[in-house]
């Protein structure tokens, strides 16, 4: 078997224009589908970075609720029937809204608000600059230094501005492990502050930040919540609901998946007319092959092993060239969003091995039809 593989391999390489061909078709499919589900990776880590960053293991919300930057404001009721549900640690209320901020040289920006609960702070970021005490100072507000804070004038602590006609002073600058997904720059500062700032409903608490006791409390807890008529998400949870809502409800999933199956047909036409042609080239070698002995299923066994061994070097290429696209990318574009995942190169490679399959079945059929005698009579 060994020897029969040798040769599939040498006859494989031998002609270098098609197995180059070859190479790049399914190089350029592999590209495409990982760069489009890398984006699409990307782009929905970053529409669950408020979940991600504030790390809380419990949201409480309305079941309406789709995303995290549409939040629908809870009645104050809600806040004291959670932290009275047996097994919940303590509960918190968030604030979460958008307002217009006037810098120091007269220009307007938006900026996500988010207000923690004034006792704990609970979620509030990291600092790099400052302490995180410094929000309750008069008019404190703490900056996440992202590839957003740009458009806030690259501020320092003690740069002041304005919001709503209130004054604001930016006291730290904190880091964050995920960056907003709608280039708008995020501040902290604390829940009383927010609602007396920012204009607002009659209702004011965005979601509620819960702790369990204990993981085993959480079913628990979600049951006596959706009685109160209010889901209790985890965060793995609420990611997943956010995930579905940009998969399902809008034309983001819909083109990703377009662009995806497109770039599968690309590389299977491609790789599959090539594959067909250097089995057309190859026919009398396979023929001899059979003429001298081989069986049916060695050749099975050669073809297989071509394409499989194409597909594999196409998929390692065009991971490779993805990787150095999206960290060429980031490094000029520092808010371009594509992460590529495990989840992400699995995807991949199963589309290279149906591409691969697929192939094989062409240049197997052809193969098997032929006779000995049909090479040595021409």
């Amino acid at each position: 078997m060994n020897g029969i593989l040798k040769l599939a391999f040498k006859l494989l390489v031998n002609d270098k224009g098609k197995y180059a061909a070859l190479l790049v078709g399914i190089t350029f499919a592999v590209f495409l589908m990982v760069q489009m589900t890398s984006i699409f990776s990307g782009i929905l880590t970053k529409a669950s970075s408020t979940v991600i960053n504030l790390g809380a293991q419990v949201w409480v919300m309305d079941p309406a609720v789709t995303n995290v930057a549409s939040s629908i404001p809870l009645p104050t009721y809600v806040l004291d029937a959670v932290r009275s549900i047996n097994g919940v640690k303590y509960a918190v209320p968030l604030y979460s809204g958008s307002a217009l901020v006037k810098l120091e040289n007269g220009v307007f920006q938006f900026v996500t608000v988010l207000g923690l609960d004034d006792n704990s702070l609970l979620g509030h970021p990291e600092l790099i600059e400052g302490k995180i005490e410094d929000i309750y100072a008069e008019n404190a507000f703490v900056a996440v230094q992202d590839t957003e804070i740009s458009k806030l004038g690259n501020p320092r602590p003690g740069t002041e501005f304005e919001i709503n006609d209130h004054r604001g002073v930016i006291v730290g600058l904190a880091k964050v492990s995920v960056s907003g997904l709608f280039g708008i720059p995020t501040l902290y500062t604390t829940y009383s502050r927010a609602i007396q700032y920012i204009p607002s409903t009659r209702f004011t608490i965005a979601y509620i930040l819960v702790e369990p006791k204990s993981n085993d409390v959480i079913p628990s807890i979600q049951d006596q919540v959706r009685q109160l008529g209010y889901v209790a998400l985890t965060k793995q949870g609420f990611m997943q609901k956010i995930a579905d809502y940009y998969k399902y409800q809008t034309g983001l999933g819909t083109n990703i998946l377009i662009m995806t199956v497109v770039s599968f047909l690309v590389g299977l036409s491609i790789s599959g007319q090539t594959f067909y042609t250097f089995i057309l080239e190859n026919l009398e070698k396979f023929g001899a092959l059979k003429a001298i002995g081989a069986k049916g299923n060695e050749l099975v066994y050669m073809i297989f092993f071509q394409a499989t061994f194409s597909a594999i070097i196409g998929y390692g290429l065009g991971v490779g060239l993805c990787a150095v696209v999206i960290t060429l990318a980031k490094l000029r574009i520092p808010e371009y969003s594509a992460n590529i995942t495990f989840t992400t190169l699995a995807f991949a490679l199963v589309m290279v091995l149906i591409i691969a399959g697929i192939s094989s079945y062409i240049g197997i059929r052809k193969v098997l039809k032929i006779e000995p005698f049909d090479i040595f009579r021409s």
